[in-house]
């Protein structure tokens, strides 16, 4: 195997790593597991929400812990990925159906942009933003 082989290999597996990392992320998300969903997000994570509202990783998962944000359904299609060295950028299409304060947002489709960075031996959410398609 020539060397742009074996790059072309590891790049083919750290996509599929990241896509299997973020689904489990979200899985982790929609079954409200915050402990779990910690390990995912970063410190200095930051959500831009689909109503522009920026949330740290506490005041996210603090909300689900809480119960005011209540995944019911995430149903990501296809995941394109790209790689940078330390840092990837993951885009896929979604639909969502989420409670938010105790109001119901039917099932509807979103952008979903999501910045990884490999922290500590593994891959890490810091920056995500939802863009409801209209």
């Amino acid at each position: 195997m020539t060397q742009a082989e074996a790059d072309i290999t590891r790049q083919a597996h750290d996509a599929e790593t990241l896509r299997e990392t973020e689904q489990a992320r979200l899985r982790a998300l929609v079954s409200a597991d915050v402990a779990r969903a910690r390990q995912f997000h970063a410190d200095d994570f930051q959500l831009i929400t689909p109503i522009g509202l920026s949330l740290s990783k506490d005041a996210y998962l603090g909300a689900i812990a809480a119960g005011r944000i209540k995944y019911l359904s995430w149903q990501p299609a296809e995941m394109a990925v790209r790689l940078y060295e330390q840092s990837a950028v993951i885009r896929y299409r979604a639909q969502l159906e989420v409670v938010f304060d105790g109001h119901t947002v039917p099932r509807s489709d979103y952008w979903h942009t999501d910045a990884y960075e490999y922290r500590d031996g593994r891959w890490m959410v810091v920056w995500s933003q939802a863009t409801a398609i209209r």
